[in-house]
């Protein structure tokens, strides 16, 4: 009896598992400032990057735009375009009209990906200091995937 107990515990998790199916994803949302050279490291360390960043939001003389570097999944077996939408508020922007930016996202099936979102010189002067941020992942008008940051 208590080896079918066992059996059945340790088989039950696995066809839950398997029988969810796979959806996208994001994984990592990493907004970074850029100086007046489009860089935002020097190095390639990490170290150096998160240095770099403080030293960027210390001087804002220094400071030449922004980009949001996005990690999503796709699931198995999929190759589709989808649309990345990222909505960013600021302190110049009011809550109620956050700055929105879409691209195309294509995907090689379930690997991850990484898209780089560069806000526009117009879109980072409407923005300011960026207070909040929320990232969406849509495929023929249905959401499929979010991340946002703590204070969206």
């Amino acid at each position: 009896m208590l080896r079918v107990l066992l059996a059945l515990l340790l088989v039950l998790p696995l066809g839950a598992s398997a029988a969810r199916k796979p959806t996208p994803r994001i994984v990592k949302v990493l907004p970074h400032l850029l100086d007046l050279q489009g860089r935002h490291t020097i190095n390639p360390s990490l170290f150096d990057r998160d240095s770099y960043q403080a030293e960027l939001r210390e001087h804002p003389e220094r400071r030449g735009g922004m980009r949001f570097d996005v990690h999503w999944k796709n699931r198995p077996g999929a190759s589709a375009a989808l649309t990345l939408k990222l909505e960013m508020r600021g302190s110049a922007a009011p809550i109620q009209a956050p700055v929105v930016i879409t691209t195309r996202a294509f995907s090689r099936g379930g690997f991850s990906q990484w898209t780089r979102v560069r806000l526009s010189d117009e879109d980072y002067a409407r923005l300011g200091e960026l207070v909040s941020w929320r990232v969406t992942l849509w495929r023929d008008g249905e959401l499929l995937a979010e991340q946002r940051s703590f204070l969206w």
